[in-house]
């Protein structure tokens, strides 16, 4: 993997390469390993072919994808977009507008904004729980 991106352009670079939204991901959704999200169990199978795992467990929802209770689910928007839209909130000191995202991303002002909607509300505290990590019991 390539250094991390220091401007707009290298993180549009950068996130433009599938293997590097890939691994960013796993990186901080899976630090110990991929798990399903229906039964926490370790035994899953990659399909390279979808980029979605499979659980050897009997079970519903066997096949699930790296957006799968995050606040990427159920978004037609790529890791691309959605990576380089994070990038751009965290590293703006003056903020970023949905028009700005508009602009550099090259999406509709809609989808900037929903895109903005979403990270916002996800917690701003602790970011692993915001891409899907599982809870644990206090």
């Amino acid at each position: 993997m390539a250094a991390k991106p220091q401007t707009l352009q290298e993180a549009i670079a950068y996130y433009s390469n599938p293997a590097n939204c890939l691994g960013e991901m796993l990186s901080m959704r899976w630090p110990d390993g991929v798990a399903c999200p229906t039964c926490g169990s370790k035994e899953v199978h990659f399909l390279a072919n979808q980029l979605r795992w499979v659980c050897r467990q009997k079970h519903s929802k066997r096949q699930f994808s790296l957006k799968v209770g995050t606040i990427f689910e159920n978004s037609r928007i790529g890791l691309d977009k959605w990576l380089c839209a994070i990038w751009m909130i965290a590293n703006y000191q003056s903020g970023v507008s949905s028009c700005e995202i508009h602009r550099s991303l090259g999406v509709t002002q809609k989808t900037a904004g929903f895109m903005l909607h979403r990270i916002r509300l996800a917690p701003a505290a602790d970011w692993r729980k915001a891409i899907g990590e599982p809870r644990t019991a206090i």
